[in-house]
């Protein structure tokens, strides 16, 4: 069958002169799509940007000299692909294909190679693991590196993202959230979950790992073509010549990435440690507004090395969440930040109040306006601590006991908390205010086009998103329409 399919290749894939040379490796078009990406990918700074070498003494076992390329006889790229092919479900079939993928990354992108075999480390493990809940073959962690050289970061020019380099619309029908501020494709933990989802259910669909590959890359409803057309084969290399172009390198990149991440020393290949590894990374869970470049500001990393190891926060900024997320800081960053998070949050909270511009909340003249001053106040419920309490007013534990002067951290329900001012400004029949105005005990805004919950909620110190909503009952069926007067906060006495 190996010969039968090897003539096949040779007959109709290339040049009648390269047919005639057996055993000679085969170089790949120069407009490769797999070898135009990689070129893409390697021009990226996270993967060009590494300065720590390992040390590659114990690993070459060869002997080999520091800039030696070796060079195998084809019979010994078959035998090793073979022993590989007994311990795995995927066919790691050996041909002048996948010989010109092997070439590609144990010879043209050398450099490249080291620095992928160098992030492995990093997230091979996480990739383990999440296969492994799958019960999924571990060999599928090699399609990140096909995919995404092992960048989080990485953007296609179709703009399919992150490792595992979804779309937009793929991401969300598998979990994977995105908004303009959070972009779940970069990061790592849910990106891979949605992998494995993903690539389990094209499995369940063919029943053969190489098409489930082959349709993760160009979608099933190609794979089905190229299916059709083949008077319905369902053998990858059978359907090779009907599937897209770069979907037919796909296959066998993945396959080459197998044999060289398994066979680097042999060919003089070390790994090259990244920017970051896993101990030197550490991570704190944040459930309220953040600015990433404040963060290096204050515990003095540099902003572009916490925006590097944060991709899922696309502008740079932690929005106001409902839930804890996690942000990656460097280790001695992290430790900083834990021992001054309070100070921290504050001094963040102030100056993004601070710098806001005034809103003229009126269109005519105003005459006579009075501004009242008032504590807001919040009454304790059963189960909450100072910690949850200050967490909803956006200010420090140490901010809300001295407001209220508590020595100690002992709250009970029922009680009143002193958690900020709330200001109003009084204006006479004159004026007309807009778009604030008092009525009855609440405060009242009107909606402005482009408005969103988060940015109503940040002109009122003390109001999150969650008080919007639950003084405003009808946003949920209705969202936010321009002219439109909601809830905004409670003048009390």
């Amino acid at each position: 069958m190996f010969a039968i399919l090897r003539t096949l290749l040779l007959a109709f894939l290339l040049p009648a002169s390269m047919a005639a040379q057996p055993g000679t490796p085969l170089p790949l078009m120069a407009d490769d799509p797999v070898a135009a990406r990689l070129d893409d990918l390697a021009a990226l700074p996270w993967v060009k940007n590494s300065p720590l070498h390992a040390d590659t003494a114990a690993l070459n076992i060869h002997g080999f000299p520091a800039t030696y390329i070796p060079a195998w006889p084809e019979a010994t790229y078959q035998n090793r692909l073979a022993t590989l092919d007994g311990h795995t479900p995927f066919s790691l079939t050996y041909n002048p294909v996948v010989q010109s993928f092997i070439d590609l990354y144990a010879v043209r992108k050398r450099e490249m190679t080291s620095r992928m075999l160098g992030l492995s480390d990093l997230y091979f493990p996480v990739f383990e693991e999440y296969l492994d809940k799958h019960k999924m073959p571990l060999e599928l962690k090699y399609l990140a590196v096909v995919e995404s050289a092992l960048n989080p970061s990485a953007r296609s020019r179709a703009s399919a993202v992150g490792l595992w380099q979804f779309m937009l619309p793929t991401g969300k029908m598998f979990g994977l959230k995105a908004t303009s501020y959070v972009d779940e494709r970069h990061d790592v933990y849910q990106s891979t979950e949605a992998a494995c989802k993903y690539l389990k259910y094209l499995y369940n669909m063919y029943g053969n790992w190489e098409l489930a590959l082959a349709a993760y890359n160009c979608g099933p409803g190609n794979v089905n073509k190229a299916i059709r057309r083949s008077g319905g084969e369902k053998d990858y290399w059978k359907i090779y010549d009907h599937l897209p172009r770069e979907t037919r390198g796909y296959v066998p990149a993945f396959i080459a990435v197998n044999y060289v991440f398994a066979h680097a020393a042999d060919h003089n290949l070390y790994p090259v440690a990244p920017t970051y590894c896993a101990h030197q990374v550490d991570t704190v869970q944040v459930c309220y507004p953040l600015d990433l470049a404040s963060v290096a500001k204050f515990t003095g990393a540099s902003t572009q090395e916490v925006l590097d190891l944060n991709p899922t926060f696309k502008l740079g900024v932690v929005p106001d969440v409902d839930q804890p997320v996690t942000v990656y800081l460097p280790k001695r960053a992290a430790g900083i930040y834990v021992t001054n998070e309070d100070s921290i949050r504050y001094t963040y909270f102030q100056a993004t109040t601070a710098s806001k511009p005034a809103i003229n909340n009126s269109t005519d003249a105003v005459a006579d306006a009075q501004t009242i001053s008032t504590p807001k106040i919040h009454t304790v419920r059963r189960g909450e601590s100072l910690g949850v309490i200050a967490n909803k007013y956006r200010i420090s534990v140490t901010e809300l006991k001295k407001m209220n002067g508590l020595r100690g951290t002992t709250i009970h329900a029922g009680q009143k908390l002193k958690v900020g001012r709330t200001t109003t400004k009084t204006v006479t029949a004159q004026a007309t205010p807009k778009p604030v105005e008092k009525t009855d005990l609440y405060i009242y805004y009107e909606v402005q086009p482009g408005d969103t919950l988060w940015n109503i909620a940040e002109r009122y110190p003390g109001t999150t998103v969650d008080d919007l909503r639950r003084m405003n009952s009808d946003l949920e069926k209705e969202g936010l329409k321009p002219g439109n007067k909601i809830k905004v906060g409670v003048q009390e006495g």
